[in-house]
């Protein structure tokens, strides 16, 4: 009989990653950092947006919630097509696993749940740049809302796997996540929104114990 207990990494720890310490120094990072540095680009975007470009309020909110929404969408495809890309060759494998394979290994290597904010604010700056093309001055709000959804996936993704599930709406957030970890991983890849799962229909399978991924616990735990 097949066994119902989640299956749990194995690897504790942090494992080293580059050779060179100053690339390996750059993979860690503390979870307040980026979610600071969002923040405050953000509103400094919101401000400009509003001070000197003259946005209306409500015009801004619309583009804020537009920028939230496109990331929520952008976080799926990166997740299912980028981060899980097939290890056809060596180097397709090495990649995959420096950046998100790592993470299915050691879980609970928290100073690896974000981006390292060097990387980040060189990613937001390309951003701006090409919303800047793309949008014109409606970048302002929609960057800020598209900043501030990548720093809510932060947020959701470490306190997944720092604490117990809470007892609210959130809870399906850490129920998603660990099946996605534990159960099935070629599902449920939203993180901070189960939206895109549906609408592309990579929810998880109707499968009890699958349901039962991380009740009551941390999905580490």
């Amino acid at each position: 009989m097949e066994s119902t207990k989640l299956k749990r990494p194995k690897h504790k720890g942090s494992p080293q990653l580059f050779k060179n310490p100053i690339l390996e120094k750059l993979t860690h990072t503390h979870i307040s950092l980026p979610l600071i540095i969002f923040s405050v680009i953000s509103a400094a975007l919101i401000y400009y947006g509003v001070i000197e470009k003259g946005f209306h309020t409500p015009e801004m909110i619309l583009l804020f919630f537009a920028g939230l929404l496109f990331f929520t969408f952008v976080e799926y495809i990166m997740h299912r097509y980028l981060y899980h890309i097939p290890a056809t060759s060596e180097r397709k494998k090495k990649i995959s696993y420096t950046m998100h394979g790592v993470h299915h290994d050691y879980p609970k290597d928290k100073s690896r749940l974000a981006m390292p904010p060097v990387l980040s604010l060189i990613i937001a700056t390309v951003l701006f740049i090409i919303y800047r093309v793309v949008l014109g001055d409606f970048v302002f709000g929609f960057l800020a809302g598209f900043l501030i959804g990548y720093a809510a996936y932060l947020a959701v993704h470490y306190s997944v796997h720092a604490f117990k599930v809470p007892n609210n709406f959130l809870k399906v957030l850490w129920h998603h996540h660990s099946i996605h970890h534990y159960r099935e991983p070629d599902r449920a890849f939203g993180v901070s929104s189960t939206i895109w799962d549906h609408i592309f229909q990579t929810m998880p399978r109707k499968n009890p114990r699958a349901r039962r991924a991380a009740a009551g616990t941390s999905i580490d735990d």
